[in-house]
């Protein structure tokens, strides 16, 4: 399905690379846009595109945080806790934020919108707590300013959500 709807994204990215293979990345990049997430079909798609094996489209998408491997909330939130983080409050700031969502470590809330995960360096030691969401860095937060962002993603989600139903409402009743 990738090699027809994104063709020319893909041969473009081809074009960028003289060995397939260094290729992945980008792939992966499009299939996990595409599906949400990386399944293993998906890997196998991407490891057909670049004539490799799927154990290695598999071992890099499983070695980069950035790649979901699994369905995930429509806000994936990654709180870096490496060590540096840590010193500066983020191991508190993010069982806080677990607390405040009702979820376990690298869970999803009950509604389907946040998926929270603890990670490893995201370069912004200085700058702890911090966190990405949806691959957007967040610093210097605490769990008022996190609190308030939260409920603003939650109406954007109810937002999008109804402006996704009422679409199908109107696409079922012959509407455009």
């Amino acid at each position: 399905m990738l090699a027809e709807k994104y063709a020319e994204r893909i041969e473009k990215i081809f074009a960028k690379y003289p060995d397939k293979r260094s290729a992945i990345m980008p792939l992966l990049y499009i299939a996990q846009e595409e599906y949400g997430y990386l399944s293993e079909e998906a890997l196998k798609e991407v490891a057909a595109l670049c004539d490799v094996d799927p154990t290695q489209a598999h071992s890099i998408a499983g070695f980069y945080t950035m790649f979901r491997e699994s369905p995930k909330g429509t806000y994936w939130l990654q709180v870096c806790t490496d060590l540096p983080c840590a010193l500066r409050g983020a191991d508190q700031f993010y069982k806080d934020l677990c607390d405040y969502l009702d979820v376990e470590d690298g869970g999803t809330t009950a509604d389907g919108i946040f998926t929270v995960e603890q990670v490893m360096c995201l370069a912004a030691c200085d700058k702890a707590p911090m966190f990405q969401c949806n691959f957007h860095y967040y610093e210097n937060y605490d769990m008022e300013q996190m609190k308030v962002l939260i409920e603003q993603l939650r109406a954007e989600a109810a937002s999008e959500s109804d402006t996704d139903t009422a679409t199908e409402t109107a696409s079922e009743s012959g509407e455009d």
